[in-house]
């Protein structure tokens, strides 16, 4: 084969190159250029397209590269055998657009779990970055510190006393990338001696993380103050997993009777931890928040979790366990080997985020943002508001509606889906038997005001018109 005929669009955003070797690609995998058939040199390809020599070398490249040809020398360039490669990128092609077929596609998506980018600061992350690497540092980019570097540690420790009211030093303070790492590292640092108490709806990743550890786990049944206490005492679990400042997913802020009454069980018996896990407390949108148990422990029992990624952006993976004095040492000697998963750099710039007073302004923007927002979702649920129960507001970036009569969630969900949006329901976060009353979640974080409006008053009309034919 001396030429090719390629229609060659130099107008076109894709570059030259990168159309000649599609066309060539295509063509191997359909037969059109069969397996040893011998491709025309760069220099006679380039001369019939009009094009540089370099052009066509670039696709030649990347066509040796994905084994689609072969060079062999003094000879040229030759169609390899892809027999074995043709139906595996057919079959994996086939599969990426089935599940692109039963993705749903939503107009609004109310998802609990969602952060708003677009408030992120970018210039001020840029600026920090730049600031950060201008220097060029050798030992930024040597290992670090296995709990996280010294500097930073001291900074989340002064953070969360001033914030939280946190009561901890830097030794105690371990970084890693996401809760679901830490809370690994935590089960060996803890042994598996041991039966898990978590609240009843609860946070599923957590649930399944302990489950996949092997530890027995006992779901609690709530209240409306949060984790029975006394129903935790009926049973043989030594660890409760709880989210006391904004309960995830019902919204509850436990309140300090109850947390004293879970500090007292977690005294009653040697071995006994209560891992509380502070995930989005910086959300709150009436009265001051209610400072961390952590503060109110003065013997040693509860092991703190918090994260970046909730009030900065997921993509950060930073969050960070502090960890009573008492287990520092069985740390020490179980995992202090394991390096940091986060980076020195990224460690850098988060520490000198918070030193500079750049988080705290970030937070002070999110929060009047978030607060806009859930104003804005409750007055425009307004003409539910004799059919359903509003609950968990005033905190975080989720609200929950739960229904009286003879209404499902399922039908909830599905009359929400077919006008294109996106809701969640309690049942997915309950252990064991499903409550009776239909509760549905609602997120607010990633919509605009313009979409929370429109989606709102769309759900008060399907679902109004759902709750007439029950």
């Amino acid at each position: 084969m001396n030429e090719l005929t390629i229609n060659l669009k130099p107008a076109d955003k894709m570059p030259l190159y990168e159309q000649i070797y599609q066309y060539i690609k295509e063509n191997i995998i359909a037969g059109k250029i069969p397996y040893q058939e011998k491709l025309p040199s760069t220099r006679l390809l380039a001369k019939h397209l009009e094009v540089s020599r370099s052009t066509v070398e670039l696709a030649y490249e990347q066509l040796l590269s994905e084994g689609y040809i072969e060079a062999e020398p003094y000879r040229g360039y030759y169609v390899a055998q892809i027999e074995g490669l043709y139906h595996l990128t057919r079959e994996k092609e086939t599969h990426v657009e089935r599940e692109a077929d039963k993705k749903e596609r939503y107009r609004f998506d109310f998802t609990p779990s969602g952060v708003d980018l677009k408030s992120f600061p970018y210039n001020a992350w840029r600026k920090l970055s730049k600031d950060i690497l201008i220097d060029d540092k050798v030992e930024l980019f040597r290992l670090g510190n296995p709990q996280g570097e010294p500097g930073f540690r001291q900074a989340i420790c002064k953070y969360l006393y001033q914030a939280r009211g946190v009561n901890c030093s830097p030794e105690q303070v371990i970084v890693g990338a996401g809760s679901d790492y830490l809370l690994m590292m935590l089960c060996s640092v803890l042994g598996r001696e041991h039966i898990v108490a978590v609240e009843n709806p609860t946070y599923k990743q957590a649930y399944r993380l302990f489950v996949s550890q092997e530890y027995p786990v006992v779901p609690i049944e709530m209240d409306k103050y949060g984790m029975k206490v006394t129903a935790l005492a009926d049973t043989e679990a030594d660890v409760a997993y709880v989210t006391p400042s904004h309960q995830y997913p019902t919204g509850i802020v436990m309140p300090m009777k109850r947390r004293m009454e879970l500090l007292r069980w977690a005294n009653e018996r040697e071995g006994r931890f209560i891992i509380e896990d502070d995930y989005d407390s910086e959300f709150r949108y009436k009265g001051k928040p209610i400072p961390a148990l952590q503060g109110n422990d003065g013997s040693g029992k509860v092991i703190y979790l918090g994260t970046f990624s909730k009030s900065i952006a997921p993509a950060i993976r930073m969050s960070y366990m502090v960890l009573p004095r008492k287990l520092i040492a069985v740390y020490q000697n179980k995992c202090g080997f394991i390096s940091s998963t986060v980076s020195k750099v990224d460690q850098l710039i988060v520490q000198h985020f918070v030193e500079d007073g750049y988080y705290e302004r970030h937070l002070n923007k999110t929060r009047a943002l978030y607060r806009g927002r859930h104003d804005l979702l409750i007055r425009g649920l307004q003409p539910l508001a004799d059919v359903c129960r509003i609950s968990g507001e005033h905190a975080g970036v989720h609200l929950l509606l739960t229904f009286g009569g003879k209404v499902t969630e399922e039908a909830l969900i599905e009359k929400a889906r077919e006008a294109q949006i996106k809701v969640y329901g309690l049942s997915d976060y309950i252990i064991g038997e499903k409550k009776k009353e239909a509760t549905v979640l609602l997120g607010y974080a990633n919509l605009s005001e313009d979409e929370i409006r429109e989606a709102a008053e769309i759900l008060c009309r399907v679902w109004r018109k759902l709750l007439v034919m029950e």
